[in-house]
């Protein structure tokens, strides 16, 4: 292969990584086995033209518009290009309420929350589904990406059914750091035993893995699996699917955006977290615990 993803700064080697395998499914399938098949076997779907790709672009345009009255993106802000510099600290008196109204936007939620991905998350559930209120949205800028963890630890107070939709807000090829999979990572029964049950907030411990992916992988015998996506595309796997993301080399400013949402039966008890108006978030500060609401480019922070 000729192109490959970076982590950290570091190519993955030929050989080291693999595309992710697609899944078929369109609104209105009568069943959702195959995909539950898929679920289970690989700990992901990749669904492709899973949503309306005007939507996602519509929805990618409102957040970039938000960023670009805080100075944090040029004109035309649909093209996602960083400025450097930012106005949100000097004319944002909450920072988390700013953030709140962006990841609250009426375009972001057609998208993220709308009937197709409620369909697919039914069917893959095999029950009728529902959402967080919370919506985690992610600004990438250059060289910027998340590292490997499992999303149980951030949300196992509810139902033990929880699955992550992310849903990349724009096309993301590789050089824009799109999610990255430990292949079989859903089957690491000794580490998952590790982490089963820990609580980010209640234990105080981290969420996230402080090994190098490409090393980790290695050591498992694993390929790392990601691909390039485009707007409309949705990736849905459970809370035990080990992912981070790539590093985004896109260049002259550009931001890798993309979102999560979680969804669960929605007969089953829900993690208080994760619900209300607002919802009360890490530590009860909504979304001013997120990366998200301090000015773009500012230092990650990993949970």
């Amino acid at each position: 292969m000729t192109r490959a993803p970076v982590i950290a700064g570091h190519a993955v080697p030929d050989g080291a990584w693999a595309p992710l395998v697609e899944t078929a499914w369109a609104p209105g399938d009568g069943h959702g086995a195959p995909l539950r098949a898929a679920l289970h076997d690989q700990g992901y779907v990749l669904v492709r033209g899973a949503l309306p790709r005007e939507a996602v672009l519509d929805a990618r345009a409102e957040v970039f518009a938000r960023l670009a009255e805080v100075g944090e993106v040029c004109e035309p802000s649909a093209a996602g290009v960083a400025t450097g510099h930012s106005r949100r600290e000097a004319t944002q008196p909450d920072l988390g309420a700013f953030w709140r109204s962006v990841c609250e936007g009426p375009r972001l939620r057609a998208a993220a929350h709308g009937g197709r991905l409620r369909a697919l998350a039914g069917a893959l559930l095999d029950a009728p589904a529902c959402p967080f209120d919370f919506l985690w949205l992610r600004t990438m800028v250059g060289g910027r990406a998340s590292p490997l963890h499992f999303d149980h630890v951030y949300m196992n107070r509810g139902s033990a059914r929880v699955l992550t939709a992310w849903i990349p807000l724009g096309d993301v090829p590789l050089e824009a750091g799109p999610i990255v999979f430990v292949e079989g990572s859903h089957r690491f029964d000794d580490l998952i035993a590790r982490y089963r049950g820990v609580d980010v907030d209640r234990d105080a411990l981290p969420g996230s893995f402080p090994e190098d992916a490409i090393a980790f992988a290695r050591s498992r015998g694993a390929r790392l699996l990601t691909t390039d996506f485009q707007a409309g595309d949705v990736v849905m796997f459970d809370m035990f699917s080990l992912h981070g993301s790539c590093d985004n080399r896109l260049g002259g400013g550009r931001v890798r955006l993309s979102c999560d949402v979680r969804w669960q039966p929605a007969s089953d008890a829900r993690d208080d977290r994760w619900f209300g108006d607002p919802p009360p978030g890490h530590g009860g500060l909504s979304y001013g615990g997120l990366n998200g609401a301090r000015p773009l480019g500012a230092a990650y922070i990993a949970r």
